[in-house]
């Protein structure tokens, strides 16, 4: 609590897509040689850079076509066990293995997606047919990288003729602006500008910093778009953004900054909800007070207000006792549940898990009569959504476990609050059984839970669903909170891989702290009060 103040662009981890983007589209910014060093170090034994299966298609693609665009590489970036040659050839190879296993909707539903992916693929290829003397070992030309299955370049092509005709394109899809960014010829009068981003850390001039989408790729992608002697719009706050992220960071980015209403609404409604003891800094509700527009709350500047964050802003303001109506979730209502933007394709369980909690915790209101309407059905269409082992799955994470904590804990909720009364209760509550049933037999052998293996974080959210869901929770359910309580290391180190869905996954470190804090504190409480039960 008392750092974050002190991080007004948010803490998170580095993103190998995003960092090779600005490899790729910003070889003139301060720490490109620490960005190549940092693609070389992070590349995988297979060949591949990211996560696992369908998870290191993007960050791998992303990273080829970086280091296929490195014309010269000073001896200072070469290491003597995996020269730049070697490094790309390999990941190649990696690319053209995971593109063919993408088939039959295996790829992880991650933000542009479905952008990336084919611009990627068209630039590499683009690359390789164009390089002035290709090693030995380059791939023939039938080796040229192919989409398959459920990729294709149509939604692609369309964004890019409106981008290219000088129309308007959703806000949201200017995060992945660097996949449609009109690149023929430089803009004098772009269509797309950047927002202001937060203040300079420490700069002590007030001097402005501008972001496209709230993504240095994007940024990066815009200022190679424009003309910078005839151009409209000035283009040093963009440069600044850059320079900024860059230096906090030291060369590496991540995918998306600032996300400090992300950061702090998520941070401190986990540790609220836990009743984890702490003084909060006056500074930080007034910042999420701020956030709020009539539009809703955005998860940092560059990106249009969503759902999630705004449930989760106006939970955290309530759990702090400064409510602010909810009525601005009706605006993304999308049928019996609500969107995370208006318009998304699919739709998101812990989105709606986060406005029932803002429901639930929040009444009254200008709306209050279609704010209860929208309550009930929420829950019942989470209802609907649990998996038949009793999980939930959701598109901004790869774990199933913080899925199923979200909506088990919105769920749990909605039984306190006596929504039986309407014939609504029994669902909720079988819902929240046959998850806690599913955590119960998912937990491996040295007490951990994780979808790969185990995490800290996983750990977290499986034990809160153990000890926050039930009152009071059964002797079995203690025993296994206590067995994970082992693993609850709040500590950067041990916290576990990138799990969160962007561009490229990655770990918002902050509010996974938050997590592990909050779940040691449900095991401690649970410890004392078991005491004094059997006392």
């Amino acid at each position: 609590m008392d750092r974050l103040p002190g991080q007004p662009w948010g803490h998170t981890d580095v993103s190998v897509y995003e960092t090779a983007r600005l490899v790729s589209l910003a070889p003139w910014l301060t720490g490109h040689r620490t960005r190549v060093r940092h693609l070389l170090a992070s590349q995988q034994p297979d060949g591949s850079w990211g996560g696992p299966g369908g998870y290191a298609l993007v960050p791998t693609l992303s990273a080829v076509e970086a280091l296929l665009g490195v014309a010269a590489v000073p001896a200072a970036v070469r290491s003597t066990a995996t020269p730049l040659p070697d490094a790309t050839m390999r990941g190649l190879t990696a690319a053209h293995r995971i593109l063919a296993a993408t088939t039959g909707g295996t790829l992880p539903d991650t933000p542009a997606v479905d952008l990336i992916v084919p611009a990627l693929v068209d630039r590499i290829n683009q690359r390789l047919r164009h390089r002035p003397d290709p090693p030995a070992n380059d791939p023939a030309p039938d080796a040229l990288l192919r989409l398959r299955g459920e990729l294709d370049s149509g939604r692609l092509d369309a964004v890019r003729r409106l981008s290219a005709g000088g129309r308007p394109v959703p806000t949201k899809l200017l995060h992945a602006y660097e996949t449609f960014a009109h690149q023929a010829a430089p803009l004098s009068r772009p269509v797309v500008a950047p927002v202001p981003a937060h203040p300079l850390t420490g700069s002590g001039t007030g001097r402005r910093a501008g972001t496209v989408g709230g993504s240095p790729a994007a940024t990066a992608a815009w200022l190679a778009t424009i003309d910078p002697i005839r151009t409209e719009i000035d283009p040093v706050p963009a440069r600044r953004y850059l320079e900024t992220v860059v230096r906090e960071h030291d060369g590496p980015v991540p995918c998306a900054t600032p996300v400090a209403v992300f950061e702090r609404a998520w941070a401190l409604t986990t540790l609220l909800r836990a009743d984890v003891a702490m003084l909060v800094p006056p500074e930080l509700p007034g910042s999420l007070r701020a956030a709020l527009t009539p539009a809703g709350a955005a998860t940092g500047a560059g990106l249009p207000p969503d759902a999630d964050t705004t449930a989760v802003v106006l939970h955290c303001l309530a759990l702090l006792g400064q409510p602010a109506d909810p009525a601005v979730l009706l605006d993304f209502r999308a049928g019996d549940h609500i969107a995370t933007w208006p318009g998304e394709d699919g739709a998101s369980v812990t989105t709606n898990a986060h406005a029932l909690d803002t429901l639930q915790a929040v009444g009254g209101g200008r709306r209050a009569a279609d704010l209860d309407v929208l309550r009930r059905s929420i829950s019942t269409w989470l209802c609907d959504q649990q998996q038949p082992d009793g999980s939930w799955q959701d598109r901004w994470h790869a774990s199933p476990y913080y899925a199923t904590a979200a909506c088990a804990l919105a769920l749990s909720a909605a039984c306190a609050l006596a929504l039986s009364a309407a014939g609504t209760g029994a669902r909720p509550a079988a819902a929240v059984l046959r998850a806690v049933d599913w955590v119960l037999r998912t937990q491996r052998p040295d007490g951990s839970w994780g979808r790969w293996h185990g995490t800290a974080e996983e750990t977290a959210y499986a034990v809160r669903i153990l000890l926050a869901t039930t009152d009071p929770p059964s002797d079995r359910m203690l025993r296994a909170a206590r067995r994970g309580a082992a693993h609850l290391v709040p500590s950067t180190a041990d916290q576990g891989p990138a799990l969160w869905h962007d561009k490229d996954l990655y770990q918002p470190i902050t509010v996974v702290a938050a997590e592990i804090v909050a779940a040691g504190k449900l095991v401690h409480r649970a410890r004392v009060t078991g005491s004094n039960r059997h006392a």
